[in-house]
């Protein structure tokens, strides 16, 4: 890739990646976010909203308005009201006293396996029911054991649950069997939905039928058909089994297999790349979705030993009619969403599956649990076809279609206040012409047979001739840093090459700022860490990445240097000069509180200037920094600085635009007083960023004009590492807005 700046990599469509058939607008509507509901709204009055909640498995009442979902450290369901899927409210949360594992709905009761296990030799649960009107607990039915899964039959008549009674991962490495074994429960239901068989379970022994540790077969998931037929995964067991409820008798059963996965991220190296192949891995698969009475689905994101990063279409005698290989592994890559600390465990994860009709179609939905999205697929009888990529928040786990009001939800588990990453419920329209998500995809490497990995895009800068031409760094996430291309012609934009920064003497690189040099090649600006021995490095490189100079600060002023430092860097024009601003994100030692250095440096004497930006003070509640993230020439001496706060969500308060002018400001050496720049206030990026209607992004970090004067911002997704993996691509309008 010798020439980013000369020619793009020509990769193939993202249909032939995948080996599918593009479904385009004219063919099927798509699915467009709505709404994002933080689950710590659901608290008490009263309790400390930092206090940690989950959604986890999530379900809904018949009519599709209210929601409801397992809140496993808060011990409780939480009901939403769902009537205006714009303005969800809480409505009540029902202790349980004890963990739990999932929630089904019927007519006029919710069931919610319970986990009261002391440990886990002593393994018990209970089946709670709970009453839609008033939300109280009518019935505690002994399950024999700890539950996972929980379903109820679509005629109201059973209530299944997976009884795992989960292996201790510190026992024995976590090798099974381990006792006491697990089974499958089964509730009969009455005409009103209560158990008439309460207080005697029947019992389903699932032990002996597989061949990995028969005594231990540790169920998983359950899903029933309209034949009153549940289908169990049992994950550690590498095996599914069918199970009618009337009788309660073992239908059939058989392993889960193995799956292999070509020209996918395999290594520890932490890239998206495609470093190898996985083969025969078993499957180990965990949620289960039927299609019909005769095919059901899995995502087989594996536990003990597997994990084939895939999802597998069955049909009940155990056959394999589809198994997606490499796709949610490419799809993750290409998008963006590869989560590449995970690669050579087990990659994406997939882990939940869903099934519903929209628009005359039948629709699989596949959740990656490490990659946060959700892949949506046509069911066709035959092989699914791709149909859209939708970004979730952190830890998609349950999943729920809703046909009759056009909704799909997604319940999201991570949450962390200390991390400013919070669980969320998302719900999706089906009716759009046109996804608007992602905005940025990969094109195919040829020499990888894979997409482009990326990620972490933490700085912008423009073609100064083709107004469709962009170019964008990935920081210090991943062990090499790239230079990445971007055509911006069509929506989604596409990456259609990179270039690896190398030659240098300092071999890891945190790269946030890049500038086309009017010479050739690039500017670029590497961030620096003191506690890890890393520089504060301004770059000249080539358009093949190829490092031609190091620049370093000064070294009394590196000794007042601190982690957050070079953000951004920008080439410019002045007074007959060639110089670059490099923009400091925050307040190093020698700083006054609120200031943070510009720095100017000049390439002809070698010499470096410095001047002070005001910073905004924080306004969030929650308190945080505030810092600056990017610096881009306007000519003339004027910069558009990108200002930001570290929070996100409904914390984030400072996104915006400011611009500088130096005309009549000298930089002055270090050591001297330093001029303040005068700041105006020009543009508010919040409403930008809250258009996805998710989680507002905390990282805004790239900012360009276009070589035809548009105004082009970035997110910085993180690596999708604890945290949500959006790459939002914004197209802002006219530069001039901001004069």
């Amino acid at each position: 890739m010798a020439d980013l700046r000369g020619r793009f990599l020509k990769g193939v469509s993202l249909s032939v990646l995948f080996g599918l058939g593009a479904v385009s607008a004219a063919q099927a509507e798509y699915f467009e976010r709505i709404n994002t509901f933080p689950v710590y709204k659901t608290l008490p009055e009263g309790v400390d909203q930092a206090t940690e909640t989950v959604a986890e498995i999530i379900y809904a009442t018949k009519d599709g308005r209210t929601l409801v979902f397992t809140d496993s450290p808060g011990e409780a369901i939480v009901f939403v009201n769902a009537a205006n899927p714009l303005n969800l409210q809480p409505m009540g949360r029902t202790a349980l006293g004890g963990e739990p594992t999932s929630v089904a709905v019927g007519e006029t009761f919710a069931y919610a396996g319970v986990n009261t296990s002391e440990d886990y030799v002593n393994a018990s649960g209970h089946l709670a029911v709970i009453a839609l009107d008033g939300l109280g607990i009518t019935a505690k039915c002994d399950a024999k054991g700890q539950p996972d899964s929980v379903a109820i039959s679509p005629d109201g008549k059973f209530v299944a649950i997976a009884i795992e009674n989960e292996r201790d991962e510190d026992l024995n490495d976590g090798v099974i069997p381990q006792m006491p074994a697990g089974h499958l429960a089964i509730f009969d239901l009455d005409e009103t939905g209560t158990p008439t068989n309460c207080d005697a379970v029947r019992i389903v022994d699932l032990t002996g039928l597989a061949e990995v540790a028969p005594t231990d077969p540790e169920p998983e998931f359950v899903s029933i058909n309209s034949q009153n037929q549940v289908v169990v995964t049992l994950q550690e067991n590498n095996h599914i089994a069918v199970v009618d409820l009337a009788s309660g008798e073992v239908v059939s059963h058989f392993s889960a297999g193995t799956a292999s996965a070509e020209n996918i991220p395999v290594s520890k190296a932490r890239m998206s790349d495609a470093s190898g192949s996985t083969e025969n891995v078993k499957r180990e698969p965990d949620a289960v979705a039927w299609i019909d009475d005769e095919r059901f689905v899995t995502a087989n994101e594996g536990d003990y030993e597997g994990g084939s990063r895939g999802f597998t279409i069955w049909n009940t005698k155990g056959e394999v009619l589809f198994d997606s290989g490499n796709q949610m592994e490419h799809l993750g890559m290409a998008n963006g969403h590869y989560p590449a600390k995970r690669a050579s465990k087990k990659g994406t994860e997939p882990e939940g599956v869903t099934v519903g009709e929209f628009g005359g179609e039948k629709l699989i939905f596949v959740n990656s649990e490490r990659g946060n999205f959700v892949a949506v697929y046509k069911d066709t009888g035959a092989e699914p076809e791709f149909v859209q990529f939708l970004p979730t928040h952190v830890g998609p786990e349950g999943s729920l279609a809703i046909p009759s009001r056009d909704l799909f939800v997604v319940a999201n588990e991570v949450d962390s206040a200390e991390d400013n990453v919070r669980a969320q419920v998302s719900l999706y329209k089906f009716g759009a012409e046109a996804p608007s998500y992602p905005m940025v995809v990969s094109e195919t490497d040829p020499e990888k047979g894979a997409p482009i990995g990326w990620g972490a895009l933490s700085a912008l800068a423009a073609d100064p001739e083709d107004g469709n031409k962009l170019y964008a760094v990935s920081d210090s996430f991943y062990d090499d840093a790239r230079i990445y291309t971007l055509d911006i012609s069509s929506k989604p934009a596409k990456i259609v090459a990179y270039a690896t920064v190398q030659g240098g003497k300092q071999a890891k690189l945190d790269l946030e700022g890049i500038s086309v040099s009017k010479d050739g090649g690039f500017w670029l600006a590497s961030e620096g860490n003191p506690d890890k021995e890393l520089q504060h490095l301004l770059l000249k490189v080539g358009t093949d990445g190829q490092v031609q100079e190091e620049i370093t600060l000064p070294e009394e002023l590196n000794a007042q240097s601190a982690r957050f430092s070079f953000e951004g860097v920008a080439e410019f024009e002045m007074d007959g000069k060639t110089l670059v601003a490099v923009a400091v994100q925050r307040e190093w030692k020698d700083d006054p509180k609120g200031m943070v250095k510009l720095a100017i440096y000049n390439p002809a004497d070698k010499s470096w200037g410095f001047v002070h930006y005001p910073l905004d003070k924080p306004k969030s509640a929650a308190g945080g920094w505030v810092g600056l993230s990017e610096i881009v020439s306007m000519g003339d001496g004027k910069f558009a600085i990108l200002e930001r706060d570290n929070k996100g969500g409904e914390d984030a308060a400072i996104k915006q635009i400011t611009t500088i002018s130096l005309e009549g400001v000298t930089p002055a050496a270090y050591g001297s007083e330093l001029p303040v720049v005068q700041k105006r206030y020009t543009m508010d990026l919040l409403p930008a960023l809250a258009e996805g209607k998710g989680w507002v992004l905390d990282k805004p970090e790239g900012l360009t004009i276009t070589a035809d004067g548009r105004l082009i911002l970035v997110t910085d997704n993180d690596g999708v590492d604890d945290a949500p993996g959006e790459t939002r691509l914004i197209d802002l309008g006219p530069a001039s807005r901001l004069n």
